[in-house]
């Protein structure tokens, strides 16, 4: 069997903006990057555990995963994937780093699951899963650095949610950055300057304004988009003036709007940037 770790990648495991989940529609937010050997996570959404099965990950490889932001769809399995790498035969610590509160989150996920864990480790002979999460929390600037690899972090424009941030990550002379969820932020453009590839989120006028329509709070919903998210024009705008090699768009909004085909992501994207865009779907792969 190959290797997984052995190609530079990014793989977007769940591409759909929002946390609620339909039939046959992509997954909420959760990323891959494989870097210099090692398996990082950037965001963990509902389904991060099964996209990485399927992908072919050993989840007790994974070296680290990072959170954006708070919103569910980005963090609701953060839990369940710290657990699942553990069950699956980790023994090395495994880090997370993430905004403010994310030690809140494991630990009261972690306590949630006391007597699972500790029946575990007495019965079955595992390691101690409280030893084994490293949390650590930031703010904008350097989130870490070793010798594989660097990881710095800009704070975006995600209202209501003051602590939300883009990350970078610089390895091996090659750079890949997550824009988080955010409205057009052109801070954005230098901080992913000349970057191998720009993952960015997407959102559709036309589409957007469907979706508003079928639902009962349209006017807070709408509010909300606008200030939150970043149309697909404004995206393409992001990574020409950064001069990315590959822009590729994921967590779109709407996902499904049968009037939204993949043609109109890149033609939003194209009328401002010339280079190549990668319309996401689930398990797409990039290499670098």
């Amino acid at each position: 069997m190959t290797n997984p770790l052995t190609k530079d990648r990014v793989l977007l495991l769940g591409t759909k903006g929002g946390p609620n989940i339909r039939p046959n529609s992509p997954l909420p937010s959760s990323n891959a990057l494989v870097a210099g050997g090692k398996l990082y996570v950037i965001d963990a959404g509902y389904g991060a555990t099964m996209r990485l099965i399927e992908a072919g990950f050993a989840l007790a490889t994974i070296e680290a995963i990072f959170i954006t932001h708070h919103h569910s769809d980005h963090t609701l399995e953060l839990g369940v994937l710290i657990y699942n790498s553990w069950v699956n035969g980790r023994r090395t610590p495994l880090h997370v780093y993430g905004p403010p509160q994310t030690r809140h989150l494991v630990s009261h996920f972690l306590e949630a699951y006391r007597f699972d864990i500790e029946t575990r480790i007495a019965d079955e002979g595992r390691p101690n899963l409280f030893d084994l999460v490293e949390v650590h929390e930031f703010g904008e600037g350097e989130v870490m650095r070793s010798e594989d690899i660097r990881v710095n972090a800009l704070r975006n424009v995600h209202p209501p949610i003051t602590d939300s941030f883009a990350l970078k990550f610089e390895w091996d002379g090659k750079r890949a950055v997550f824009s988080g969820d955010t409205a057009y932020f052109p801070p954005l453009a230098e901080f992913a300057k000349g970057a191998d590839i720009l993952v960015h989120e997407a959102m559709h006028e036309e589409g957007m304004e469907r979706l508003v329509k079928r639902n009962s709070n349209a006017d807070r919903l709408r509010e909300h988009l606008v200030a939150s998210h970043t149309l697909v024009p404004d995206v393409g705008k992001i990574a020409s003036a950064a001069g990315v090699a590959k822009l590729a768009l994921n967590h779109f909004v709407p996902v499904d709007d049968p009037l939204v085909t993949e043609d109109s992501w890149y033609e939003g994207a194209r009328q401002e940037f010339s280079g190549e865009v990668i319309v996401g779907q689930d398990l797409l792969e990039v290499h670098l």
